[in-house]
């Protein structure tokens, strides 16, 4: 059907000329420009693995021709009709490849849509895989389908017709805010964002790899479980909640913080370890490290200590950075980080949180009066000066997390700041917790976790003591989960770590935007597209 003449007129130039190739599909070549099922199509990545130079070389020769015939799709990038030939090149989720489309290789009709192709379309083409005389590999389509009335009988075809021009001269989207609300673009004209979110993919995949099936001096593995994304008693970290509504039972619930609580329940039941990774919810600020949601790992076992945490924590991230590396064609012991290079082969450093504010600082931590001098230097808000260990805890951040640019672990912290955390035996002031370090990012943070229902119960209630009133509305204490205590939850060392930090530091990103494929942005009036970026970039 031909689009009405007055919405056309109406169009930018560019979708105007689009839909009028449209309406020549349809109505003069009987074409669906939306396509249908193509079976056996290979990736951009496993058609160039395919190629062979010598078989092209004896097939340039003369020989027998017994170079591979496959099918391959992808969006046009580039678009070059020079008469009876035409090349286009094509871009899938794992790399670009050229396609030639020949007069007197294909029907008269796939030789059309070649030549009607613009830049965005979505094609495929069945053919040889040769070379030109440059030596590009190309998938030399042609009609040879042993289905001539087949999706592709014809040797070339217009999958998806795009509507919309591609970013200008396909140099991709270059404004960050137009990126992240349009990644459906960012992707496929920025390929090292595809490869980020390619790595991010197949990182997860093995994280879950290696703790459901370990190496033999960290099993038997852990089980993969899945908690309550919705909560009727916010838990598990201090942190401000999203609230909703449940119409039906006619009760606010919130969107959780931290899946902590649950899987410490699991235990209980007795599942020996157990982990999950997921989405956690936090209604707080935006920021280069900081998205309202975010993806977590996090896991528990039974009869292990913050030490035993450590341990895997370490295994757990080399093996990471390792596969990142190999998917960079990099090196995991040189692995580049906003000017760094990071070295996740050697052993992790290991340091106390006193001794290392002692080395950066030049004085103890107990010297109140100096820290003071320093908070008031680095001026740290008037509410935490009135508490020691958050007035300490304010200084070692704005002095400490920066010089730790090599994996570091950072241990035994204040006891007051963990609450859900064990004390050391030889010295209750001090939680037996850990945060892993790598260029200044907290990314993993482990604790031995508390087990006596009776002080677990006591830490609740302080908690609820030294907050506001506005934020006690969000911080109640969670009986079931000291129920649950009291049946018994055996000794336990606990992890999280921050999915989206960690693949920022594997694929050099300086954004936790750039390792999220749809970062939360401020609405617009068209939606979730176009428009102005929220104050926090």
């Amino acid at each position: 059907m031909a689009p009405d003449p007055d919405e056309t007129a109406s169009l930018p130039q560019q979708e105007a000329d689009r839909r009028q190739k449209l309406t020549r599909l349809r109505d003069e070549l009987g074409v669906d420009p939306y396509g249908g099922r193509i079976d056996g199509l290979l990736t951009v990545e496993a058609a160039r693995r395919l190629y062979d130079p010598e078989t092209d070389r004896a097939q340039q020769a003369g020989g027998e021709d017994a170079r591979p015939h496959l099918r391959v799709a992808g969006r046009a990038v580039l678009h070059r009709d020079i008469g009876r030939l035409v090349f286009l090149t094509l871009r899938d989720g794992t790399g670009d490849i050229q396609v030639a489309v020949s007069k007197k290789a294909v029907s008269a009709e796939a030789m059309k849509l070649a030549k009607l192709a613009d830049l965005g379309d979505i094609v495929a083409a069945e053919g040889r895989l040769g070379t030109t005389k440059t030596g590009e590999i190309t998938v030399w389509a042609n009609a040879d389908d042993p289905d001539p009335d087949g999706p592709l009988g014809g040797g070339f075809r217009i999958a998806t017709k795009s509507l919309a021009p591609p970013p200008e001269k396909w140099q991709g989207l270059q404004d960050p805010e137009q990126r992240y609300r349009r990644r459906y673009v960012d992707l496929y004209a920025n390929p090292e964002v595809m490869r980020v979110f390619r790595t991010r993919s197949r990182v997860l995949k093995r994280i879950r790899d290696f703790l459901a099936e370990p190496p033999a001096s960290f099993a038997p593995g852990y089980w993969e479980v899945e908690t309550p994304m919705m909560q009727s008693v916010p838990g598990g970290a201090a942190a401000r909640p999203f609230v909703t509504h449940h119409n039906a039972l006619e009760m606010d619930l919130f969107l959780r913080v931290a899946p902590e609580l649950h899987l410490k329940r699991l235990l209980v039941g007795g599942m020996p370890r157990v982990f999950e990774i997921n989405r956690n919810f936090r209604n707080e600020g935006i920021s280069p490290r900081h998205n309202p949601e975010f993806t977590m790992l996090e896991l528990y076992q039974a009869f292990g200590d913050y030490g035993t945490m450590m341990e895997l924590t370490e295994a757990l991230v080399r093996d990471a950075a390792r596969l990142a590396a190999r998917d960079a064609d990099g090196d995991a012991a040189a692995l580049p980080w906003s000017g760094h290079t990071i070295d996740y082969e050697s052993a992790f450093a290991r340091a106390s949180y006193h001794e290392l504010f002692e080395r950066v600082n030049g004085f103890p931590a107990s010297d109140t009066d100096r820290v003071l001098e320093l908070a008031r230097r680095h001026h740290v808000p008037e509410p935490d000066r009135k508490d020691p260990d958050l007035l300490l805890q304010a200084v070692w951040e704005e002095t400490v997390e920066k010089t730790l640019v090599q994996p570091t672990f950072v241990y035994d912290y204040p006891a007051s700041l963990c609450p859900l955390t064990r004390s050391r035996r030889d010295d209750p002031a001090i939680a037996e917790r850990f945060e892993l370090y790598v260029a200044g990012l907290e990314i993993a943070n482990a604790y031995t976790e508390l087990n006596d229902p009776d002080v677990q119960a006591r830490k609740f209630a302080e908690q609820l003591a030294g907050v506001d009133e506005d934020e006690a509305v969000f911080r109640t204490k969670d009986e079931d989960f000291l129920d649950a205590l009291k049946v018994g939850m055996p000794p336990a060392g606990g992890l999280g770590v921050g999915i989206d930090r960690l693949m920022m530091l594997l694929t050099n990103q300086r954004s936790i935007r750039d390792v999220i494929l749809f970062p939360l942005m401020r609405p617009t009036d068209r939606g979730e597209g176009r428009g102005t970026t929220d104050e926090h970039g």
